[in-house]
């Protein structure tokens, strides 16, 4: 019975993310945040609509509007007819679409692994970020999706 307490106290609390890849870098969305995985089709143009805004697209019957990542993080675009792929999430009763070059796999990690964002990091990833794991040769940069999706929120 001892041992089992032992055991129970040494495993450590993880947390999972769906991991993404965008312009190269390697990032976490917080699973308990993904409704869907799903490669975008016909995304209309919204006139007048922030940067960011790629456009809406229809999944599933439900209007959905397409967030290009790229451009919410300052990164360059990508190029023309380069595959892409979105993640689902809700926010504030409304659906969004993240776009994003590519999905990963989901990753558990420690959540005592957890550290501030680093002060080297881009300003607009830091505001975009809750902070960052150090993984093996890689850092995963946690999105905060909140912060994300709040328009004229990162710096310009």
């Amino acid at each position: 019975m001892n041992t089992k307490r032992a055991h129970s106290k040494n495993s450590a609390a993880t947390t999972d993310f769906v991991t993404v890849m965008i312009g190269g870098q390697l990032f976490g969305i917080a699973i308990s945040q993904v409704q869907d995985v799903f490669s975008p089709q016909a995304i209309t143009r919204v006139p007048l609509a922030h940067p960011e805004i790629a456009g809406v697209l229809n999944l599933r019957d439900r209007i959905v509007t397409a967030i290009d990542v790229r451009v919410r993080l300052g990164l360059p675009p990508r190029a023309k007819g380069e595959p892409c792929m979105a993640v689902g999430i809700e926010h504030k009763g409304e659906s969004y679409g993240l776009i994003i070059d590519n999905v990963g796999e989901v990753l558990s990690v420690p959540v005592a692994d957890f550290e501030d964002n680093p002060a080297n990091l881009d300003e607009r990833w830091r505001q975009a970020s809750s902070g960052v794991y150090r993984l093996d040769g890689n850092l995963l940069v946690v999105l905060n999706v909140e912060h994300l999706l709040e328009f004229g929120r990162l710096a310009a």
